[in-house]
């Protein structure tokens, strides 16, 4: 059942950036009768608040579609979902692995490891029986032996024991894929390698900013409210598979596989009423893929995520640097020019450079590379370049 009291013209597309950035991504893509969310990477209360702020109705949604797993694209998903009662629509392993991270899991000390394994070894010679009479027969050079040997050993667990707790140590900050994470989870300047993700090694330790501490606020008082629900419950979930459409209420979705460091991330083509979006960000270059399903575009949100240079000499660690450099990493300034200038057919009416680092990155870096690579083609000349904002929703762009 899809909405049609809303007083749009029947031919009327929307596109509306609600953020984008090293903090959260959302979109709002709408139709005379549908309405889709992009990513949930703020908190429901900002997203609710920002929808409405655009003149949008938030109990107007009917779906949530998710790029991939990383916090700064998922941080309100769930909680919006629940509250809205609307489907989320995401592929099967990026649910998978937004669940492990949402599922607690037991960690235990190395010292309680060491109690458990003392405990089954004593369980398993009491049913094997006659353990004692078998140490008795030990003779004392041999039981001497044995505890040179015993103390031996425990040195060497010793040391491993010091080594393994400081591991476990570092894998109560890890996910399951083993990646790095503040305790808090934060969103991330370049949200690489990290489901839910963020906030790059650099920022780790810093005080979280206000949107991410209205998330995690909002999953509190929920859990609070019904200790028993289980966190990683949606209301409804629709898997859909790279490169094969579907359609939301009159929106016909496109998703196609994009470089990055998550599970299955994807970018989406959006098609109604003769009107096609698409959506590329958190892509490490541009494979032939993407830069085929961008063209013919009446809007294209381009990721522009860092100046090469700030990044170099930047506070990240190097480790960190490489992996937003990669190939599965985030479009430079740089990169993003590359396309507009050599890849790009021309077509979308609105260009807008999106997912821009808050800490590798200047707005005026962004556009100049942008407007440098338009200007060398005479027939982009009007294409109207726009830079979504962190804070702050985009002006809606109407067709």
């Amino acid at each position: 059942m899809f909405h049609t009291d809303r007083a749009y013209a029947p031919d009327m597309v929307r596109m509306t950036v609600l953020a984008s950035g090293s903090r959260g991504n959302s979109t709002l893509i709408a139709s005379a009768t549908t309405r889709i969310l992009v990513d949930a990477g703020l908190s429901c209360r900002e997203l609710m608040k920002r929808m409405r702020a655009a003149g949008e109705e938030p109990e107007a949604l009917d779906a949530i579609l998710i790029t991939h797993e990383h916090q700064d694209h998922v941080q309100g998903m769930a909680v919006t979902a629940r509250k809205l009662g609307i489907p989320v629509y995401l592929t099967e392993p990026t649910h998978r692995a937004w669940v492990r991270w949402m599922t607690p899991r037991k960690r235990i000390t190395y010292k309680e490891w060491l109690e458990q394994r003392s405990a089954r070894r004593s369980a398993f010679s009491v049913q094997e029986g006659g353990g004692a009479g078998l140490r008795a027969q030990v003779s004392d050079n041999q039981g001497a032996g044995l505890r040179a040997q015993a103390t031996e050993g425990g040195a060497r667990r010793s040391a491993i024991g010091v080594q393994e707790e400081r591991e476990a140590g570092s894998r109560k900050l890890e996910g399951n894929d083993g990646v790095r994470r503040p305790a808090v989870a934060n969103g991330n300047d370049e949200g690489i390698g990290d489901p839910v993700s963020v906030r790059c090694s650099a920022d780790v330790g810093e005080e979280p900013d206000p949107e991410e501490k209205a998330a995690a606020e909002e999953a509190i008082a929920e859990a609070a409210s019904a200790p028993e629900k289980d966190p990683s419950s949606l209301p409804a979930v629709e898997y859909f598979r790279s490169g094969t459409g579907f359609r939301i209420g009159d929106i016909a979705v496109t998703p196609f596989t994009v470089p990055h460091d998550a599970a299955d991330p994807v970018g989406f083509v959006f098609e109604a009423e003769g009107v096609r979006i698409a959506i590329a960000t958190d892509l490490g270059y541009m494979p032939s893929n993407v830069s085929v399903q961008l063209r013919r575009c009446d809007v294209l949100m381009l990721e522009s995520n860092h100046d090469v240079e700030m990044l170099r000499d930047g506070p990240y660690p190097w480790s960190v640097k490489q992996r937003v450099m990669s190939r599965v990493g985030h479009l430079s300034n740089d990169a993003a020019a590359e396309f507009l200038a050599r890849g790009y057919d021309g077509a979308a009416a609105y260009v807008v450079l999106g997912h821009l680092s808050e800490n590798n990155n200047l707005p005026e870096l962004a556009r100049i590379a942008a407007e440098a690579a338009l200007r060398d083609r005479m027939s982009l000349l009007a294409n109207h370049l726009m830079l979504a904002e962190q804070d702050r929703p985009l002006e809606a762009i109407v067709l």
